[in-house]
Protein backbone atom coordinates (compact mmCIF):
# COMPACT_ATOMS: atom_id res chain seq x y z
CA UNK A 1 0.00 0.00 0.00
CA UNK A 2 0.81 3.48 -0.90
CA UNK A 3 2.37 5.67 2.42
CA UNK A 4 1.39 8.95 0.98
CA UNK A 5 -1.11 9.80 -1.90
CA UNK A 6 -1.59 12.94 -3.79
CA UNK A 7 -5.29 14.40 -4.30
CA UNK A 8 -5.60 16.59 -8.07
CA UNK A 9 -9.28 17.15 -6.92
CA UNK A 10 -11.10 19.70 -4.99
CA UNK A 11 -14.76 20.09 -3.25
CA UNK A 12 -16.84 17.04 -2.17
CA UNK A 13 -14.21 14.24 -4.39
CA UNK A 14 -11.46 15.77 -3.11
CA UNK A 15 -12.65 15.08 1.25
CA UNK A 16 -14.00 12.14 -0.26
CA UNK A 17 -10.72 10.51 -1.42
CA UNK A 18 -9.28 11.77 1.78
CA UNK A 19 -11.28 9.88 3.91
CA UNK A 20 -10.92 6.91 1.94
CA UNK A 21 -7.05 7.02 2.53
CA UNK A 22 -7.47 7.90 6.21
CA UNK A 23 -9.17 4.75 6.28
CA UNK A 24 -6.68 3.21 4.75
CA UNK A 25 -3.98 4.54 7.22
CA UNK A 26 -2.48 6.80 4.10
CA UNK A 27 -1.41 10.24 4.20
CA UNK A 28 -3.03 12.62 1.97
CA UNK A 29 -1.08 15.78 0.37
CA UNK A 30 -4.05 18.22 -1.03
CA UNK A 31 -3.07 20.62 -3.51
CA UNK A 32 -5.15 23.78 -4.00
CA UNK A 33 -5.90 26.89 -5.90
CA UNK A 34 -5.67 30.33 -3.57
CA UNK A 35 -9.76 30.64 -3.38
CA UNK A 36 -9.86 27.28 -1.66
CA UNK A 37 -7.50 27.65 0.95
CA UNK A 38 -9.61 27.41 3.98
CA UNK A 39 -11.50 24.53 2.41
CA UNK A 40 -12.16 21.45 5.14
CA UNK A 41 -10.20 19.19 3.04
CA UNK A 42 -7.30 21.27 2.86
CA UNK A 43 -7.35 22.05 6.76
CA UNK A 44 -7.76 18.01 7.64
CA UNK A 45 -4.69 17.16 4.85
CA UNK A 46 -1.44 15.78 6.26
CA UNK A 47 0.17 18.19 4.07
CA UNK A 48 -1.42 21.10 1.50
CA UNK A 49 0.53 23.37 -1.15
CA UNK A 50 -0.95 26.18 -3.03
CA UNK A 51 -0.47 25.50 -6.92
CA UNK A 52 -2.03 28.53 -8.31
CA UNK A 53 -4.82 30.97 -8.37
CA UNK A 54 -8.42 30.47 -8.71
CA UNK A 55 -8.81 30.04 -12.36
CA UNK A 56 -8.98 26.47 -12.98
CA UNK A 57 -6.26 26.91 -16.05
CA UNK A 58 -4.09 27.82 -13.83
CA UNK A 59 -4.29 25.68 -10.89
CA UNK A 60 -6.69 22.35 -11.04
CA UNK A 61 -5.28 22.00 -14.90
CA UNK A 62 -2.11 23.15 -14.44
CA UNK A 63 0.22 19.82 -14.57
CA UNK A 64 3.61 21.30 -14.01
CA UNK A 65 2.54 22.64 -10.62
CA UNK A 66 0.63 19.09 -10.04
CA UNK A 67 4.10 17.37 -10.72
CA UNK A 68 6.06 19.56 -8.74
CA UNK A 69 3.48 19.59 -5.65
CA UNK A 70 3.73 15.55 -5.82
CA UNK A 71 8.04 15.97 -6.15
CA UNK A 72 8.03 18.29 -3.60
CA UNK A 73 5.65 16.00 -0.93
CA UNK A 74 7.70 12.74 -1.51
CA UNK A 75 4.27 11.38 -2.47
CA UNK A 76 4.21 8.10 -4.02
CA UNK A 77 0.81 8.50 -6.51
CA UNK A 78 -1.90 10.52 -7.61
CA UNK A 79 -5.81 10.43 -7.17
CA UNK A 80 -7.29 12.60 -9.94
CA UNK A 81 -11.10 12.43 -8.64
CA UNK A 82 -13.53 13.60 -11.32
CA UNK A 83 -13.17 16.59 -13.89
CA UNK A 84 -10.41 18.63 -14.57
CA UNK A 85 -7.48 16.35 -15.45
CA UNK A 86 -9.23 12.36 -14.41
CA UNK A 87 -9.84 11.59 -17.88
CA UNK A 88 -6.70 13.40 -19.37
CA UNK A 89 -3.98 10.93 -21.36
CA UNK A 90 -1.48 13.27 -21.32
CA UNK A 91 -1.30 13.69 -17.84
CA UNK A 92 -2.14 10.10 -16.80
CA UNK A 93 1.23 9.71 -18.50
CA UNK A 94 3.23 12.81 -17.47
CA UNK A 95 2.23 11.07 -13.74
CA UNK A 96 3.98 7.99 -14.62
CA UNK A 97 7.01 9.18 -16.74
CA UNK A 98 7.62 11.28 -13.12
CA UNK A 99 7.71 8.51 -11.40
CA UNK A 100 4.58 8.83 -9.90
CA UNK A 101 1.61 6.06 -10.20
CA UNK A 102 -1.67 7.37 -11.47
CA UNK A 103 -4.85 6.21 -9.98
CA UNK A 104 -6.64 5.44 -12.73
CA UNK A 105 -6.74 3.48 -15.82
CA UNK A 106 -3.51 3.38 -17.65
CA UNK A 107 -2.74 6.51 -20.44
CA UNK A 108 -3.38 4.34 -23.40
CA UNK A 109 -6.85 3.19 -22.18
CA UNK A 110 -8.06 6.57 -20.92
CA UNK A 111 -6.83 7.74 -24.57
CA UNK A 112 -8.58 5.28 -26.92
CA UNK A 113 -11.95 5.28 -24.87
CA UNK A 114 -11.78 9.27 -24.50
CA UNK A 115 -12.31 9.28 -28.05
CA UNK A 116 -15.77 8.09 -28.43
CA UNK A 117 -14.99 7.09 -32.13
CA UNK A 118 -12.56 4.77 -31.15
CA UNK A 119 -14.52 3.52 -27.82
CA UNK A 120 -17.27 2.38 -30.03
CA UNK A 121 -15.57 0.88 -32.32
CA UNK A 122 -14.06 -0.79 -29.46
CA UNK A 123 -17.23 -1.94 -28.10
CA UNK A 124 -18.08 -3.37 -31.46
CA UNK A 125 -15.22 -5.55 -30.88
CA UNK A 126 -15.76 -6.16 -27.61
CA UNK A 127 -19.50 -7.28 -28.28
CA UNK A 128 -20.92 -4.90 -26.32
CA UNK A 129 -24.08 -3.40 -28.56
CA UNK A 130 -23.99 0.06 -29.72
CA UNK A 131 -26.23 2.55 -30.70
CA UNK A 132 -26.37 2.89 -35.01
CA UNK A 133 -24.09 5.18 -36.67
CA UNK A 134 -21.16 5.97 -38.60
CA UNK A 135 -18.47 3.51 -38.47
CA UNK A 136 -16.22 6.01 -37.55
CA UNK A 137 -15.62 10.12 -37.84
CA UNK A 138 -17.78 12.32 -40.81
CA UNK A 139 -16.46 12.27 -44.14
CA UNK A 140 -15.66 15.54 -45.80
CA UNK A 141 -17.91 14.62 -48.71
CA UNK A 142 -21.31 16.68 -48.05
CA UNK A 143 -23.16 13.88 -50.36
CA UNK A 144 -21.94 10.75 -48.05
CA UNK A 145 -22.67 12.69 -45.10
CA UNK A 146 -26.00 12.53 -46.49
CA UNK A 147 -26.34 8.94 -47.51
CA UNK A 148 -24.76 8.10 -44.02
CA UNK A 149 -27.88 9.83 -42.31
CA UNK A 150 -30.21 8.58 -44.77
CA UNK A 151 -29.30 4.68 -43.66
CA UNK A 152 -29.07 5.41 -40.45
CA UNK A 153 -32.50 6.88 -40.30
CA UNK A 154 -34.07 10.50 -38.79
CA UNK A 155 -33.59 11.88 -36.32
CA UNK A 156 -30.17 11.73 -35.75
CA UNK A 157 -27.45 13.11 -33.70
CA UNK A 158 -24.24 14.69 -34.76
CA UNK A 159 -21.34 14.28 -31.80
CA UNK A 160 -18.03 15.54 -31.52
CA UNK A 161 -15.28 12.39 -30.80
CA UNK A 162 -13.24 13.78 -27.96
CA UNK A 163 -16.50 15.54 -26.27
CA UNK A 164 -18.31 15.44 -22.82
CA UNK A 165 -20.29 17.24 -20.88
CA UNK A 166 -23.56 17.73 -22.84
CA UNK A 167 -21.30 19.66 -25.25
CA UNK A 168 -20.32 19.17 -28.80
CA UNK A 169 -24.00 17.59 -29.72
CA UNK A 170 -26.82 17.89 -32.17
CA UNK A 171 -29.51 16.35 -32.88
CA UNK A 172 -30.85 17.09 -36.42
CA UNK A 173 -34.50 15.78 -37.38
CA UNK A 174 -34.53 16.88 -41.42
CA UNK A 175 -31.93 16.59 -44.10
CA UNK A 176 -31.80 20.46 -45.08
CA UNK A 177 -30.63 21.03 -41.18
CA UNK A 178 -28.03 18.60 -41.85
CA UNK A 179 -24.96 20.21 -43.58
CA UNK A 180 -25.15 23.14 -41.20
CA UNK A 181 -25.67 21.00 -38.10
CA UNK A 182 -22.40 19.20 -38.68
CA UNK A 183 -19.88 21.59 -39.79
CA UNK A 184 -21.21 23.94 -36.41
CA UNK A 185 -20.20 20.92 -34.54
CA UNK A 186 -17.02 20.70 -36.43
CA UNK A 187 -16.31 24.42 -35.36
CA UNK A 188 -17.51 24.19 -31.81
CA UNK A 189 -15.27 20.37 -31.21
CA UNK A 190 -12.47 22.22 -32.50
CA UNK A 191 -12.51 24.98 -30.47
CA UNK A 192 -13.60 23.09 -27.41
CA UNK A 193 -11.81 19.83 -27.12
CA UNK A 194 -8.86 20.80 -29.77
CA UNK A 195 -10.48 17.94 -32.24
CA UNK A 196 -12.74 18.64 -34.71
CA UNK A 197 -14.09 14.63 -35.57
CA UNK A 198 -17.45 14.06 -35.96
CA UNK A 199 -19.68 11.42 -35.82
CA UNK A 200 -23.07 10.66 -36.19
CA UNK A 201 -25.38 7.97 -34.13
CA UNK A 202 -29.30 7.45 -34.25
CA UNK A 203 -31.14 9.72 -32.04
CA UNK A 204 -33.22 7.62 -29.58
CA UNK A 205 -36.61 9.63 -28.95
CA UNK A 206 -37.36 8.36 -25.17
CA UNK A 207 -34.20 6.46 -24.13
CA UNK A 208 -33.30 5.93 -19.99
CA UNK A 209 -29.42 6.69 -18.97
CA UNK A 210 -28.46 3.68 -17.32
CA UNK A 211 -24.66 3.07 -16.23
CA UNK A 212 -22.61 -0.15 -15.31
CA UNK A 213 -20.34 0.12 -12.70
CA UNK A 214 -17.35 -2.34 -13.26
CA UNK A 215 -14.18 -2.84 -11.28
CA UNK A 216 -10.87 -4.38 -13.52
CA UNK A 217 -6.85 -5.16 -12.20
CA UNK A 218 -5.55 -4.49 -15.77
CA UNK A 219 -5.60 -8.47 -16.28
CA UNK A 220 -8.00 -11.31 -15.99
CA UNK A 221 -10.21 -10.34 -12.86
CA UNK A 222 -13.05 -7.85 -13.50
CA UNK A 223 -16.69 -7.54 -11.76
CA UNK A 224 -19.55 -5.37 -12.44
CA UNK A 225 -21.56 -3.71 -9.62
CA UNK A 226 -25.09 -3.23 -11.31
CA UNK A 227 -26.38 -0.42 -12.67
CA UNK A 228 -27.38 2.74 -11.66
CA UNK A 229 -30.45 4.79 -13.46
CA UNK A 230 -29.11 8.58 -14.26
CA UNK A 231 -32.06 9.67 -17.01
CA UNK A 232 -33.19 12.50 -14.23
CA UNK A 233 -30.87 15.14 -16.34
CA UNK A 234 -30.97 18.47 -17.68
CA UNK A 235 -28.93 19.53 -20.58
CA UNK A 236 -26.92 15.92 -20.33
CA UNK A 237 -26.28 17.15 -16.64
CA UNK A 238 -27.19 14.53 -14.37
CA UNK A 239 -29.77 15.80 -11.30
CA UNK A 240 -30.66 12.42 -9.76
CA UNK A 241 -29.48 8.97 -10.10
CA UNK A 242 -30.55 6.04 -8.47
CA UNK A 243 -30.09 2.40 -7.82
CA UNK A 244 -30.71 -0.50 -8.81
CA UNK A 245 -33.21 0.91 -11.95
CA UNK A 246 -36.74 0.77 -11.40
CA UNK A 247 -38.59 -1.22 -14.28
CA UNK A 248 -35.67 -3.09 -15.87
CA UNK A 249 -35.37 -6.73 -15.21
CA UNK A 250 -32.62 -8.28 -14.25
CA UNK A 251 -31.45 -10.77 -16.60
CA UNK A 252 -31.40 -7.65 -19.29
CA UNK A 253 -28.83 -6.10 -16.61
CA UNK A 254 -27.14 -9.56 -15.98
CA UNK A 255 -26.30 -10.20 -19.86
CA UNK A 256 -25.34 -6.33 -19.83
CA UNK A 257 -23.20 -6.23 -17.17
CA UNK A 258 -21.31 -9.22 -18.19
CA UNK A 259 -20.70 -8.05 -20.99
CA UNK A 260 -19.38 -4.91 -19.63
CA UNK A 261 -16.54 -7.52 -17.55
CA UNK A 262 -15.93 -9.22 -20.77
CA UNK A 263 -14.81 -5.93 -22.08
CA UNK A 264 -12.72 -4.87 -19.46
CA UNK A 265 -10.86 -8.13 -19.94
CA UNK A 266 -10.69 -7.98 -23.66
CA UNK A 267 -9.38 -4.26 -23.30
CA UNK A 268 -6.82 -4.93 -20.08
CA UNK A 269 -9.07 -2.28 -18.49
CA UNK A 270 -7.36 -1.32 -14.54
CA UNK A 271 -9.27 0.57 -12.11
CA UNK A 272 -12.96 1.92 -11.47
CA UNK A 273 -14.92 2.76 -14.67
CA UNK A 274 -18.65 3.39 -16.31
CA UNK A 275 -20.16 2.22 -18.62
CA UNK A 276 -23.01 4.11 -20.02
CA UNK A 277 -26.01 3.03 -21.90
CA UNK A 278 -28.83 4.47 -23.57
CA UNK A 279 -32.03 1.87 -22.89
CA UNK A 280 -35.26 1.88 -24.87
CA UNK A 281 -37.65 -0.95 -25.86
CA UNK A 282 -35.66 -3.65 -23.80
CA UNK A 283 -32.35 -2.88 -25.98
CA UNK A 284 -29.34 -1.31 -24.42
CA UNK A 285 -27.13 1.11 -26.48
CA UNK A 286 -23.32 1.94 -25.59
CA UNK A 287 -22.81 5.50 -25.38
CA UNK A 288 -19.68 5.90 -23.77
CA UNK A 289 -17.05 5.05 -21.29
CA UNK A 290 -15.83 7.29 -18.23
CA UNK A 291 -12.49 5.58 -17.37
CA UNK A 292 -13.01 7.29 -14.07
CA UNK A 293 -15.02 7.57 -10.70
CA UNK A 294 -18.30 8.93 -10.94
CA UNK A 295 -19.76 11.52 -8.97
CA UNK A 296 -22.88 8.86 -8.45
CA UNK A 297 -20.50 6.38 -7.43
CA UNK A 298 -22.03 6.34 -3.71
CA UNK A 299 -25.21 4.55 -5.03
CA UNK A 300 -23.08 1.70 -5.81
CA UNK A 301 -21.67 1.70 -2.33
CA UNK A 302 -24.57 1.99 -0.71
CA UNK A 303 -26.40 -1.01 -2.56
CA UNK A 304 -22.98 -3.20 -2.57
CA UNK A 305 -21.31 -2.22 0.87
CA UNK A 306 -18.74 -2.23 -1.44
CA UNK A 307 -15.86 1.02 -1.47
CA UNK A 308 -14.95 1.59 -4.72
CA UNK A 309 -12.48 4.85 -4.04
CA UNK A 310 -11.08 2.42 -2.08
CA UNK A 311 -10.80 -0.34 -4.47
CA UNK A 312 -8.99 2.55 -7.25
CA UNK A 313 -6.66 2.89 -4.76
CA UNK A 314 -5.95 -0.86 -3.66
CA UNK A 315 -5.59 -1.72 -7.35
CA UNK A 316 -3.03 0.75 -8.56
CA UNK A 317 -1.37 0.17 -5.06
CA UNK A 318 -0.75 -3.52 -7.21
CA UNK A 319 -2.59 -5.17 -4.38
CA UNK A 320 -4.42 -8.30 -5.39
CA UNK A 321 -8.02 -7.90 -6.75
CA UNK A 322 -9.61 -10.10 -4.29
CA UNK A 323 -12.97 -9.53 -5.62
CA UNK A 324 -15.31 -12.35 -7.69
CA UNK A 325 -18.90 -11.54 -9.16
CA UNK A 326 -20.22 -14.18 -6.41
CA UNK A 327 -18.76 -11.28 -3.77
CA UNK A 328 -21.03 -8.90 -5.31
CA UNK A 329 -24.51 -8.51 -3.78
CA UNK A 330 -27.11 -5.92 -4.10
CA UNK A 331 -29.30 -5.36 -1.43
CA UNK A 332 -32.26 -2.44 -1.10
CA UNK A 333 -31.99 0.77 -3.18
CA UNK A 334 -30.22 4.36 -2.95
CA UNK A 335 -31.39 7.79 -4.16
CA UNK A 336 -29.05 10.87 -4.54
CA UNK A 337 -29.52 14.42 -5.19
CA UNK A 338 -26.79 16.36 -6.69
CA UNK A 339 -27.33 19.66 -4.32
CA UNK A 340 -26.26 22.71 -6.49
CA UNK A 341 -25.75 26.98 -5.36
CA UNK A 342 -27.90 27.86 -7.94
CA UNK A 343 -31.33 28.64 -8.69
CA UNK A 344 -33.40 26.00 -8.31
CA UNK A 345 -35.49 26.47 -12.12
CA UNK A 346 -33.40 29.30 -13.80
CA UNK A 347 -30.33 27.01 -12.72
CA UNK A 348 -27.78 30.46 -12.48
CA UNK A 349 -25.04 29.90 -10.37
CA UNK A 350 -25.47 31.34 -6.85
CA UNK A 351 -21.61 31.36 -5.33
CA UNK A 352 -21.31 33.16 -1.70
CA UNK A 353 -20.78 33.14 1.85
CA UNK A 354 -23.01 30.28 3.31
CA UNK A 355 -24.49 31.40 6.69
CA UNK A 356 -26.53 28.55 7.83
CA UNK A 357 -25.71 24.83 7.18
CA UNK A 358 -27.52 22.40 8.60
CA UNK A 359 -27.35 18.70 7.52
CA UNK A 360 -30.33 16.05 7.55
CA UNK A 361 -29.50 12.53 9.10
CA UNK A 362 -31.33 9.91 10.37
CA UNK A 363 -31.52 5.78 9.12
CA UNK A 364 -29.96 5.58 5.84
CA UNK A 365 -29.27 8.96 5.17
CA UNK A 366 -25.35 10.26 3.82
CA UNK A 367 -24.43 13.15 2.95
CA UNK A 368 -21.15 13.81 1.35
CA UNK A 369 -20.08 17.56 1.33
CA UNK A 370 -17.44 19.83 1.97
CA UNK A 371 -19.31 22.69 2.70
CA UNK A 372 -19.80 24.30 6.14
CA UNK A 373 -21.30 27.20 7.73
CA UNK A 374 -19.43 30.17 7.02
CA UNK A 375 -17.63 28.69 4.02
CA UNK A 376 -17.51 30.80 0.20
CA UNK A 377 -18.57 28.86 -2.24
CA UNK A 378 -16.31 30.32 -5.35
CA UNK A 379 -17.41 31.16 -8.93
CA UNK A 380 -14.55 30.02 -10.30
CA UNK A 381 -16.11 26.04 -10.37
CA UNK A 382 -18.94 23.73 -10.91
CA UNK A 383 -21.68 24.79 -8.23
CA UNK A 384 -22.13 21.33 -6.91
CA UNK A 385 -21.63 22.03 -3.03
CA UNK A 386 -22.73 18.27 -1.84
CA UNK A 387 -24.55 15.03 -2.50
CA UNK A 388 -27.45 13.73 -0.81
CA UNK A 389 -27.85 10.40 -0.55
CA UNK A 390 -30.71 7.79 0.68
CA UNK A 391 -30.96 3.75 1.09
CA UNK A 392 -34.18 1.72 2.28
CA UNK A 393 -35.06 -1.70 2.20
CA UNK A 394 -36.90 -0.61 -1.09
CA UNK A 395 -37.32 1.71 -3.61
CA UNK A 396 -40.38 3.73 -1.96
CA UNK A 397 -38.64 3.89 1.51
CA UNK A 398 -35.59 5.19 -0.02
CA UNK A 399 -38.09 7.81 -1.94
CA UNK A 400 -39.53 8.58 1.85
CA UNK A 401 -36.32 9.24 3.35
CA UNK A 402 -35.05 11.34 0.98
CA UNK A 403 -38.07 13.66 1.26
CA UNK A 404 -37.86 13.56 4.83
CA UNK A 405 -34.01 14.65 4.64
CA UNK A 406 -34.70 17.11 2.33
CA UNK A 407 -37.32 18.93 4.43
CA UNK A 408 -34.58 18.77 6.86
CA UNK A 409 -31.67 20.19 4.88
CA UNK A 410 -31.14 23.96 5.69
CA UNK A 411 -28.42 26.17 3.42
CA UNK A 412 -28.45 29.61 3.71
CA UNK A 413 -26.64 32.97 2.14
CA UNK A 414 -27.02 31.31 -1.29
CA UNK A 415 -29.43 29.52 -3.43
CA UNK A 416 -29.80 26.02 -4.01
CA UNK A 417 -31.73 23.59 -5.94
CA UNK A 418 -33.07 22.03 -2.72
CA UNK A 419 -36.63 22.95 -3.74
CA UNK A 420 -36.45 21.00 -7.07
CA UNK A 421 -35.32 17.90 -5.96
CA UNK A 422 -38.57 18.30 -3.25
CA UNK A 423 -40.38 18.61 -5.90
CA UNK A 424 -39.46 15.92 -7.64
CA UNK A 425 -39.14 13.29 -4.80
CA UNK A 426 -43.43 14.08 -4.95
CA UNK A 427 -43.20 13.69 -8.82
CA UNK A 428 -45.95 11.40 -9.95
CA UNK A 429 -43.87 10.14 -12.78
CA UNK A 430 -40.48 9.61 -11.08
CA UNK A 431 -42.33 8.11 -8.10
CA UNK A 432 -43.62 5.77 -10.61
CA UNK A 433 -40.09 5.31 -12.06
CA UNK A 434 -38.46 4.66 -15.65
CA UNK A 435 -38.69 8.32 -16.78
CA UNK A 436 -36.47 9.37 -19.91
CA UNK A 437 -33.85 11.50 -20.03
CA UNK A 438 -36.00 13.96 -21.68
CA UNK A 439 -38.49 13.72 -18.97
CA UNK A 440 -37.03 17.23 -16.73
CA UNK A 441 -36.66 19.07 -19.09
CA UNK A 442 -40.13 18.80 -20.33
CA UNK A 443 -41.49 19.05 -16.93
CA UNK A 444 -39.42 22.35 -16.69
CA UNK A 445 -40.42 23.56 -19.41
CA UNK A 446 -44.47 23.24 -18.32
CA UNK A 447 -43.74 25.59 -15.62
CA UNK A 448 -45.09 28.81 -15.69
Amino acid sequence: MFEKILIANRGEIALRIQRACRELGVKTVVVHSEADRDAKYVRLADESVCIGPPSPRDSYLNMPAIISAAEVTDAEAIHPGYGFLAENADFAERVEKSGFVFIGPRPESIRELGDKVKAKQAMVAAGVPVVPGSEGGLPEDPAEILRIARDIGYPVIVKAAGGGGGRGMRVVYTEAALLNAVALTRTEAAAAFDNPEVYMEKFLENPRHIEIQVLADGGRNAVWLGERDCSMQRRHQKVIEEAPAPGIPRRLIERIGERCADACRTLQYRGAGTFEFLYENGEFYFIEMNTRIQVEHTVTEMITGIDLVQQQIRIAAGEKFALRQRDVQFRGHAIECRINAEDPFKFIPSPGRITNWHVPGGPGVRMDSHVFAGYTVPPNYDSMIGKLITYGDTREQAIARMRIALSEMVVEGVNTNIALHRELMNDARFVEGGTSIHYLEQKLAQRP
